[in-house]
């Protein structure tokens, strides 16, 4: 069976001439001079041609014009179109004298036409000003051969070098219009993309901090915990070792669980894409989770009493986890730098609207935790707090109490 290849169509004949277009202009910008050597060269050799072959005689208005003057003439006119794009006004004013010499001698060479060439540079490279002064300019030479050497009426001389001015000019304001527009195009490319790159890494780097907080929170609050209860079990092991086997399963089973939320964050880090999440992996914390959290402190050694003041409304999960998350960060100083024979209290209170108020107190020792200033503690905590518009207060109970108090508050969720 004969099988029917689909024909593919070729290269649009616009898009080969833009490439071809675009290479030129490459090339040009590396090597400026050769372009420059080229163009001035052919209309150098124009004007020789011109001038050697008598070709002028056809156009000219005073065929007696000396023949040195003639080639005076060409080679003014041609030589200057070197610097035509560096100094395209100075050019101009080199070769009005020429000009104005060809007009009054009535030579009229062609030659003359080459300032069109430099009217079209002054409006593509300079102050759009400028124009105002350099067509009059060009103009003078027209005006003079129209008067002494007239061939028909004024329009006839006048009007059609004064179109092709506009038009030389024309085409230079359309051709900087639109390399300004590009120019602007690729510019505003350039800080899209160096936009999207800084928001990039603000968020990654957002979110490694995050990870970050989660790690010390979670991290250091079952390491605080482990610690208390290895404490406990080597004082128990001696009296009770009952007690003691009891303490070493819940160190067994902290660690497990800081193990797995440790896998859980190092998984997020990777550079390759993170495996789909397993259905036995733990949700964020909520509310519901704060009496297996005191639980654990409580078998880590420290007394927590809790009292709560109204109903717990529907709050949303993160402000659940916020909740959570500072009465843990609370708890784990309480350990670590509360010292002995401390004691917590936790104070939840609701309101119908939605607002929570947490203070978390202890009996210790007082002072500022380590982490405080320079760590993730305390800056977390804020950090979370923030989020949801609510204030957050930490430092040493006042005299003559003793110990450490933070007090969390999260007003009502309004809707935006």
């Amino acid at each position: 069976m004969d099988t029917v290849q689909e024909e593919q169509p070729g290269e649009p004949l616009t898009q080969y001439v833009q490439r071809v277009i675009a290479r030129v202009r490459a090339f040009d910008r590396r090597h400026p001079i050769l372009w420059d050597l080229h163009l001035t060269a052919f209309w150098l050799t124009a004007a020789v041609i011109d001038y050697a072959g008598d070709g002028w005689r056809n156009v000219t208005r005073n065929p007696a014009t000396p023949e040195w003057l003639v080639l005076t003439l060409n080679l003014g006119f041609a030589v200057p179109l070197l610097w035509r794009r560096t100094h395209p006004r100075t050019i101009l004013l080199a070769t009005t004298p020429l000009a104005l010499t060809n007009a009054w001698t009535g030579a009229t060479l062609q030659a003359a036409l080459l300032q069109l060439l430099v009217i079209h540079h002054i409006a593509l490279r300079r102050p759009l000003r400028t124009l105002l002064w350099a067509i009059p300019l060009c103009l003078t030479p027209v005006i003079v051969t129209a008067t002494r050497h007239p061939r028909g009426s004024a329009d006839d001389d006048i009007v059609p070098q004064l179109l092709s001015l506009l038009l030389a000019a024309v085409l230079g304001i359309a051709l900087r219009t639109r390399r300004d527009y590009t120019a602007a195009l690729e510019d505003r490319a350039r800080r899209l993309e160096t936009e999207r790159d800084q928001q990039a890494r603000l968020a990654t780097a957002a979110e490694r901090a995050r990870i970050a907080r989660e790690m010390h929170d979670i991290i250091g609050h079952n390491l605080s915990v482990i610690t208390g209860l290895a404490d406990g079990g080597r004082y128990a092991a001696a009296k009770s070792p009952a007690r003691a086997g009891q303490a070493l399963d819940a160190i067994a089973t902290t660690s497990r669980q800081a193990l797995t939320e440790l896998r859980r964050l190092l998984d997020v880090l990777r550079d390759e894409d993170p495996p789909p999440p397993e259905p036995t992996r733990t949700p964020q914390p909520t509310l519901t989770d704060l009496d297996h959290l005191i639980e654990g402190v409580r078998r880590a050694g420290l007394p927590v009493h809790t009292v709560t003041h109204g109903a717990p409304p529907a709050l949303p999960p993160g402000r659940q986890l916020t909740v959570y998350r500072v009465i843990q960060e609370a708890l784990t100083n309480t350990l670590k730098h509360a010292g002995p024979n401390a004691t917590a209290d936790i104070t939840l209170s609701y309101d119908e609207k939605g607002a929570v108020t947490v203070t978390v107190t202890d009996t210790g020792r007082g002072g500022t935790p380590s982490d405080a200033g320079s760590g993730r503690g305390l800056p977390g905590m804020r950090e979370r707090t923030a989020l949801y518009g609510g204030t957050l207060e930490a430092g040493p109970r006042p005299h003559p109490d003793r110990g450490w108090r933070v007090r969390l508050h999260l007003p009502e969720d309004v809707p935006q």
